[in-house]
């Protein structure tokens, strides 16, 4: 279930990357999803590579795999994530920026995006937290 500090943690990941942090797709610190960990976890993109290098393949192929109880230090960082409201799938589209419904919620309508361009990762996390701060209302509403 989405809550306000994945809404939260998806801004401040966009801002930072707006204002220039340092981005590298092929680096696990630098990339979509772990500019995410940093923003959730604070760990430093050079560690947060060191820990996902105990995993199998990219952060899809992590998230795939993870194990809550493999004692890898990669799959802590995921409970971390999950914890806070992610799924496993929300990290697998994240670095693909390829979920259907936050490319429906683009300003000026779906579209696709390139999954190594800063440009794209920001407008894929603002258009994710709208849509999931919209779902939030909402929730609030029926309740």
């Amino acid at each position: 279930m989405p809550s306000p500090a994945v809404v939260i943690a998806l801004r401040a990941t966009a801002a930072r990357l707006d204002r220039g942090a340092p981005y590298q797709w092929g680096h696990f610190g630098m990339c979509n999803c772990g500019h995410l960990v940093e923003t959730v976890c604070g760990i430093a993109p050079a560690r947060i590579h060191e820990l996902a290098l105990d995993g199998t393949g990219d952060w899809e192929a992590i998230a795939n795999a993870y194990c809550p109880t493999s004692g890898y230090a990669i799959d802590d960082v995921i409970t971390t994530l999950l914890e806070l409201g992610l799924t496993t799938d929300d990290l697998s589209h994240l670095e693909k920026l390829d979920d259907p419904a936050v490319l429906e919620a683009l300003p000026g309508g779906k579209r696709w995006l390139v999954r190594n361009q800063r440009e794209d990762v920001v407008a894929y996390l603002r258009a994710w937290a709208d849509l999931l701060e919209c779902s939030l209302g909402e929730a609030r509403l029926s309740a």
